[in-house]
């Protein structure tokens, strides 16, 4: 419950920081449903928070790795290992490009 609840806020956050358009939120927001379905079980999808599994990078500091967009391809290519135990995902076009823009939104300096 407080998961979701700062997973809300993070989004709400990222909305309000200059998402302008109905057709931007509806991205961010079906990429947030990725998110939650497919990575919340490991990762920490939220603005605060540890992963579930501890090998599993808190999504919030991709950014300061790498830029979040250089994760297309793998996404797109089915990412195999990204850390151990790690199933392989693999993501349509749109669900890259939703999951990217959702990720912009949570990241932290």
């Amino acid at each position: 419950m407080i998961q979701r609840l700062v997973f809300a806020a993070a989004l709400v956050a990222g909305l309000s920081a200059g998402i302008a358009s109905a057709g931007e939120r509806d991205m961010v927001a079906r990429g947030a449903r990725i998110a939650r379905h497919a990575c919340a079980p490991c990762h920490a999808i939220g603005a605060t928070g540890e992963s579930p599994k501890a090998e599993a990078p808190r999504f919030r500091e991709l950014g300061r790795k790498y830029p979040v967009e250089s994760l297309e391809e793998a996404l797109a290519e089915g990412v195999v290992v990204g850390h151990p135990g790690m199933p392989q995902v693999k993501m349509t076009a749109r669900e890259i490009e939703a999951f990217i823009a959702w990720l912009k939104t949570i990241q932290t300096p």
